[in-house]
């Protein structure tokens, strides 16, 4: 037995194809007790909106562009603790997601909720509502992000990070893992043997130890006499910096922060000829330096490729089963490490 259509429910109730759009869709053009007559036959057939579809029409009728299929919303939180040096993250996967979203079809808006200068939950879901936007990403957050205020079987959406539980999307983000572990294995080609990891342990939680567990266990599968202990502290300071690096004397160091460079030096260091330094974050740099490159506009790409194929596909809510979509990062040669032999 085929899906039911716009068409054949018009048929069966007599009226025309507009008549049970306009009713379905709530418009005040439809008589009440007609509209009901309809929703009852509809809800009866089993047959499911297409809000993407609407939304197209929607947007042709408005435009005499034949090539627009909808707008993506782009979400982030309003986190008063939320450091500068994000700023450049966000941009990079938004710059990536309106590229993506124009190459398909679609159109991209920004929304901050919550906090003194975001709307407030209830009110963003009214307005994606009213401007009959289906599709979200959600930008990565500081702390825990909470969108649950959503309703989300209007929606379909993913994450830009690790993982999301309020509510349990599915996400896309760097492959940290991997990406460390095969840049361990490059450093150790150039000979790098006793490799030293520090990072704030705000950034180890929120990867659930994704960094520090590499680390780790790459040390265990390549065993020296003395392996270094990572750094992980609240802050990384110049003084406990230096107090670390000074007691283990690390051959390569590997974090986000790039004044630890001058941090080496202080110590004694000449980088790159006695010591290395490489950068999780090519991002974060503020000067040249060898490190990885998180690919992050193409983690928004990839991000609004998923929800597009979710529209097309009408999936809406929390997924049964949350997904976790990688991106492997890029090496990137700068002046902090020696280069090959």
């Amino acid at each position: 037995m085929s899906a039911p259509t716009l068409r054949s429910l018009a048929k069966t109730l007599g009226v025309s194809r507009t008549t049970i759009s306009e009713a379905l869709r709530g418009s005040d053009c439809v008589k009440a007790e007609t509209a009901i007559r309809i929703r009852r036959a509809a809800e009866a057939a089993g047959y499911r909106i297409n809000p993407l579809a609407g939304a197209v029409m929607s947007e042709l009728r408005r435009s005499s562009s034949n090539t627009f299929r909808g707008v993506i919303a782009l979400l982030t939180l309003d986190e008063p603790g939320r450091p500068e040096y994000a700023k450049k993250f966000y941009c990079e996967i938004t710059r990536g997601a309106m590229e993506s979203a124009q190459s398909l079809g679609f159109k991209t808006e920004s929304f901050t909720s919550s906090g003194k200068t975001g709307v407030s939950m209830s009110r963003l879901n009214q307005i994606l509502e009213s401007r009959g936007i289906q599709g979200i990403v959600i930008l990565p957050a500081w702390g825990d992000p909470d969108f649950s205020g959503l309703d989300w079987t209007r929606f379909a959406g993913v994450y830009t990070d690790y993982s999301i539980r309020k509510p349990a999307l599915h996400s896309i983000c760097p492959d940290h893992y991997r990406s460390l572990v095969r840049g361990l294995q490059k450093l150790r080609e150039r000979g790098y043997k006793r490799p030293g990891l520090f990072m704030h342990r705000h950034t180890d939680e929120r990867l659930l130890g994704r960094w520090q567990g590499a680390f780790l266990a790459f040390q265990n599968s390549n065993p020296e006499k003395r392996p270094v202990p990572p750094l992980v502290e609240d802050e990384i300071t110049k003084d406990n910096f230096k107090k670390w690096f000074s007691k283990y004397n690390p051959d390569v160091v590997i974090g986000h922060q790039s004044e630890a460079i001058e941090w080496m030096r202080a110590g004694g260091a000449s980088v790159p000829r006695t010591h290395g330094f490489f950068c999780l974050n090519t991002l974060r740099q503020h000067v040249p330096c060898a490190g990885l490159e998180q690919r992050t506009a193409l983690i928004g790409a990839r991000a609004v490729e998923s929800v597009v194929a979710m529209l097309h596909r009408n999936e809406r809510g929390v997924p049964e089963i949350p997904s976790l979509i990688t991106i492997p990062s890029r090496w990137v040669e700068g002046p902090t490490v020696r280069r090959d032999a």
